[in-house]
């Protein structure tokens, strides 16, 4: 779907892989919705575009809150017009700690704002979506959704939920005028652990240990974007989610060991 004069709404737009979406997409033409958490978050970004800003709404939701979610569609189809996609990007990672240490607080926390979160903004504006000539809906799952990372593996959970979610609505969804994307992000730069509220002071500072080069949001954004424009149905971001994604595939019990092998620095003894 080429995206010049589309209406797109971006969930976690305030900051990271979010952000970076919302200024590739008015680069390319589009309206932009924008929806967060954080109301500074998107006073700042509204400030950042500047001029654009015209072509900017900005809206503070909690996506776990299905009441508020269902109310947007129609709130947005006021205020900007049809809505021609959405990108369902906001999420949250859990603590570093194992599932027997994880609290069932946290457990819900990633879940409600993860998967259910997704699901809300599906149901909410797919009904729409399917009025449109041509409309898309692109879905930010992880490399954790498709490759078990200890110390994330709630997290996994909840991202390989919208993984399949997903894949079963682009199979639904084959014969009509709505295209879908999965996307897998691999190690990007964002700052996805504070907006989770991670504390992050006890990971491994070893330098002598090799460090993952992290894929940079904007080119994130980019490679989503360029996704979307090809209608591709599985994009992913970066060299790690590519390899893992081969290797996972190829064999599941190694990739998993070279995996586990990489984390057990990042895990509390």
């Amino acid at each position: 779907m080429k995206l010049k004069n589309k209406v797109v709404v971006v969930t976690g737009a305030g900051s990271g892989i979010g952000k970076e979406l919302t200024l590739a997409l008015l680069e390319k033409g589009a309206k932009v919705v924008a929806v967060d958490l954080r109301e500074e978050s998107l006073l700042a970004l509204k400030e950042l575009v500047g001029e654009r800003s015209k072509y900017l709404s900005i809206h503070v939701v909690d996506i776990s809150d299905k009441n508020a979610v269902e109310k947007l569609p129609e709130t947005i189809n006021k205020e900007v017009g049809e809505i021609d996609g959405i990108i369902n990007n906001a999420g949250i990672i859990q603590p570093f700690v194992k599932v027997k240490d994880l609290d069932y607080e946290a457990i819900t926390r990633v879940m409600n704002v993860n998967f259910y979160g997704t699901l809300y903004m599906v149901k909410a504006f797919l009904p729409h979506l399917l009025k449109r000539p041509e409309a898309y809906i692109a879905n930010v799952s992880s490399m954790g959704g498709f490759l078990p990372v200890p110390g994330q593996s709630v997290y996994g959970a909840s991202k390989a939920a919208v993984k399949l979610l997903t894949e079963g609505l682009y199979a639904e969804l084959k014969d009509t005028n709505v295209k879908v994307s999965v996307i897998f992000p691999g190690a990007t730069e964002t700052n996805i652990s504070k907006n989770s509220g991670i504390d992050s002071s006890h990971f491994s500072s070893d330098s002598s240990k090799p460090t993952i080069k992290m894929l940079p949001a904007s080119e994130a954004a980019r490679l989503i974007v360029a996704g979307i424009e090809n209608n591709t149905p599985q994009i992913f971001l970066g060299k790690d989610s590519k390899m893992m994604s081969f290797l996972y595939r190829f064999s599941p019990v190694f990739a998993t060991n070279l995996i586990a092998k990489q984390m057990k620095s990042l895990l509390p003894k």
